[in-house]
């Protein structure tokens, strides 16, 4: 993941939070890439089992020393190897939220249905409308008119402008998006500037699973809405259009009316 992004898995926020700092029982150790959760945390912790694993065996986490043959099955925990696979360690999390925490400052005019965090000195505008789940740092500016859904994670110090859609997506630090844009089950590295009209789709025409360029292979992400991977510090130019699945490299950028149909190399 270092071709996008500056952070190992271990230190990628998730909900703003690292991975690593993510809290789980001291008892229990963890891999470090590994996102365990809640569900079969709790299963786990109850089992004789001593080691929790994937569908493919590889150990999650143990309460030994080591791993060992006394094994549990995960249900939904998984292995942060790809990608998209923050996206979907995000959605677990972020959709798992229970109590709202509003620091910032949201005007009347804005409508929040579902449970948010804001932080502090971030402000909603106006005609924004926030449904379903999400995460939103310090210091951002959200809106005005612009619509957040699905569980969606945002850093802090962004700008999320006007005539906006985020959906279900990872969004990291510093980054601007400023208006007509559309990002959805996409993420959104540090740093990144998305030209007006920056549009990103996330599903096939016939309905099946994405596939995508991993090390020289297309390989299925299993998931059926997926838009794009983008890196640290890229800028895309005006109405830029990305294909699903396609992902651009960090410190990349696209022409005003590009059309993005393959992964974007540096």
């Amino acid at each position: 993941m270092r071709e996008f992004f500056s952070t190992s898995p271990e230190h990628f926020p998730i909900g703003n939070v690292p991975l690593h700092q993510h809290p789980w029982p001291a008892e229990i150790n963890r891999h470090p890439h590994a996102w365990l959760s809640a569900i079969d945390l709790c299963a786990f912790q109850s089992s004789p089992a001593t080691t929790l694993i994937d569908d493919q065996a590889q150990p999650l986490a143990w309460k030994n020393r080591e791993p060992d043959s006394h094994t549990y099955p995960a249900t939904s925990s998984f292995l942060i190897e790809h990608p998209w696979d923050l996206l979907k360690a995000n959605e677990d999390h972020v959709g798992n939220l229970t109590i709202s925490e509003i620091h910032g400052e949201v005007h009347p005019a804005a409508h929040i249905e579902g449970i948010v965090h804001i932080g502090q000195g971030t402000r909603i505008l106006p005609g924004v409308f926030i449904e379903g789940n999400a995460i939103i740092g310090e210091n951002c500016k959200i809106g005005p008119n612009c619509y957040i859904r699905g569980n969606t994670s945002i850093g802090s110090h962004c700008h999320i402008g006007q005539a906006v859609e985020v959906k279900n997506s990872l969004i990291l630090s510093h980054t601007a998006i400023g208006h007509l844009s559309y990002v959805g089950d996409s993420i959104i590295g540090h740093k990144v500037n998305l030209g007006a009209g920056t549009i990103t789709s996330n599903f096939r025409h016939d309905g099946k699973t994405h596939r995508t360029m991993h090390q020289g292979q297309l390989i299925d992400t299993g998931r059926r809405k997926f838009g794009t991977i983008i890196g640290d510090h890229v800028h895309t130019g005006i109405h830029t259009s990305i294909y699903p699945g396609r992902k651009l490299h960090a410190h990349t950028q696209t022409l005003p009316a590009q059309i993005v149909t393959h992964d974007l190399l540096p």
